[in-house]
């Protein structure tokens, strides 16, 4: 699949359907400078034990920057030049959102707080140029949270995730391994 050279492509999914692996693939067939966003915490000793694989899948060559919060800030202070960037993902920066906040916080408040998170990754996307790869999941397919919790994640990535599409120049859905084209 040919992607633009650059801009913003939204790389949306379900849990396992490959969205991570594809962005991986497309990242490394441009040959250019990547760097690699991670946005994943280690919780607990199964998520520890996913990161090092992630870790390790990488290209050596690849640079890597971790950033639970505050993703557009970081890479705005990350001093190296990339033409690639790869953020993975957005699903883990919006929960970064919801953990950091007390539990009793309002969806309103929530949506402030990712809002200006999407808008400042969107500035700094804007600045750098080059060709950005960021992976979603796509978690409103489902049926509605039974948890006030979940409906506030639920809402809030939904948003986020309109937001990136508004501002990409592809949208692609990843179904088992295989990429659709949205947009």
């Amino acid at each position: 699949m040919n992607l633009p050279s650059t801009g913003l492509t939204l790389i949306l999914g379900g849990a396992r359907s490959g969205k991570s692996a594809f962005a991986e693939r497309m990242a490394r067939e441009t040959g250019r400078p990547v760097l690699f966003i991670a946005t994943a915490t280690a919780l607990d000793e199964e998520m520890r034990e996913r990161i090092e694989k992630h870790r390790a899948a990488r290209p050596a060559e690849w640079q890597t920057l971790e950033a639970a919060l505050q993703v557009g800030a970081s890479v705005r202070r990350y001093a190296p030049s990339h033409e690639v960037f790869l953020l993975d993902c957005i699903t883990l920066l919006v929960s970064n959102v919801l953990l950091s906040l007390p539990e009793e916080t309002p969806f309103e408040v929530v949506l402030q707080h990712v809002q200006a998170e999407i808008e400042a990754l969107l500035q700094v996307q804007k600045e750098r140029g080059g060709l950005w790869l960021v992976v979603s999941n796509e978690v409103g397919l489902g049926v509605v949270p039974p948890y006030p919790l979940g409906r506030i994640y639920r809402d809030a990535l939904g948003w986020a995730n309109q937001r990136l599409a508004q501002e990409a120049a592809r949208v692609l859905f990843m179904v088992a391994g295989i990429p659709l084209v949205v947009k």
